[in-house]
């Protein structure tokens, strides 16, 4: 390759100099500002009568007819000049892009490297409680709550001790809707994402109420005009526990539903399932504002689903403001502190549980306690052995946003 660095009083006759020294396909390396001008480094790739040494070429202040001085040759056109600055350019982004992404990588390093000096430390001073630490992410925490465990029962070195104290403070953190919802009756609506099990949660609610109050004082409302199967599974319940159900996609028609089961004590209302629609969350949420202030609205999640899945659902379904949550599935998951973190820090209150298919033996009041006795059961059933680098970083990362 020919390097050359050339010289002159303004960036047009530079990148003139650069195409006739070096052709078309010479490629600008860098540019800065001289005194007196500015200078390029250029270069092309290696021809038979070039030599690799690098060669500074510029234009003398003198003008034309002066003996012994050099004379400029005209300015070249600016197709050309366009063309070398953007070269110039890209390859002023090519290196910043570079340094961004050696910076970022430092950073990731230097905070795995204090992330591991922080988890060695802890092991040192405290190793019940990096023990604890560990359990407390097997079981499927975030790592900013079980780090705050962990620091709640630090006085408590007898590791089994500290873990019953541990989890006992956990049930203390989960929030537990105490009002008695089939009791009071009114208007509650279930939202969630699809395939939660918000229709057979229902079918349990009501038949529960029925049993308690008689089925002339329980009706059914669906909002979901985009699945033909959750309609029909839903006045299949109906038909079973011999209860009116209504359909109602717009507001209007919620109004006319409304009206014609004023009469009944609790009215549920089934809505379509949804994920990241937001235009469906819209409709749906129109829809439910017929209701009015009186309306109750139940997340529904499902113990299953995955840790990224039931932030975007809080995320999503934030918009309906729920009251509570009903937490299906618990018979069907393999880990529950994923859905208690997410739980806890939204600072969502919980109201059902669900933990089977039978309707509605398998509908039950969440309590704190028993939950996360599960969860420990959970893990007893399922034991996990985390990585001490996964730990390790999650300590920092913990560490840090506290401090932060």
């Amino acid at each position: 390759m020919k390097i050359k660095r050339f010289v002159a009083q303004d960036m047009r006759q530079a990148l003139r100099m650069v195409r006739e020294a070096l052709g078309e396909d010479a490629v600008i390396l860098s540019n800065k500002s001289v005194e007196g001008g500015v200078e390029l480094t250029a270069a092309v790739d290696l021809v038979e009568d070039m030599s690799g040494d690098t060669v500074d070429q510029r234009i003398p202040n003198s003008r034309p007819g002066n003996p012994g001085k050099v004379q400029a040759p005209p300015a070249p056109d600016d197709a050309v000049a366009a063309k070398y600055q953007d070269v110039a350019a890209k390859d002023r982004d090519d290196a910043l892009e570079d340094m961004r992404r050696e910076m970022y990588n430092l950073r990731r390093w230097m905070q795995a490297e204090l992330s591991g000096l922080s988890w060695y430390d802890l092991g040192q001073r405290a190793p019940h409680s990096q023990e604890l630490l560990g359990r407390l992410m097997a079981l499927g925490l975030n790592a900013d709550i079980a780090r705050r465990l962990s620091e709640r029962v630090s006085d408590v070195e007898d590791i089994e001790k500290a873990w019953r104290k541990a989890l006992y403070v956990l049930a203390g953190e989960l929030s537990i809707f105490d009002s008695d919802m089939l009791e009071q009756g009114g208007v509650t609506a279930l939202v969630g994402p699809t395939g939660v099990g918000k229709t057979t949660t229902i079918a349990k609610m009501a038949a529960r109420f029925a049993l308690r109050h008689g089925h002339r004082n329980v009706a059914l409302i669906t909002t979901d005009n985009f699945r033909i199967g959750a309609r029909d599974q839903l006045q299949t319940y109906a038909r079973i526990l011999n209860v009116p159900v209504r359909t109602a996609t717009s507001r209007e028609e919620m109004d006319d539903a409304l009206n014609m089961l004023g009469d009944r004590r609790l009215i549920l209302v089934d809505t379509a399932g949804m994920a990241t629609a937001h235009e469906r969350v819209a409709d749906q949420r129109e829809t439910l504002a017929a209701v009015g202030p009186g309306l109750r609205t139940l997340l529904t999640l499902s113990a299953t689903t995955e840790p990224a899945a039931v932030q975007r659902a809080m995320r999503v379904f934030a918009e309906f403001r729920p009251d509570a949550c009903v937490l299906t599935k618990l018979d069907e998951a393999a880990s529950l502190g994923s859905v208690l973190s997410a739980l806890i820090q939204a600072g969502l209150a919980t109201a059902f549980v669900t933990d089977g298919q039978r309707v509605p033996e398998d509908l039950q009041a969440a309590k704190a306690h028993p939950l996360v006795a599960r969860a420990a059961e959970l893990l007893a059933e399922n034991p996990i052995a985390l990585d001490p680098g996964y730990l390790a970083l999650a300590f920092g990362g913990a560490n840090a946003h506290v401090n932060g």
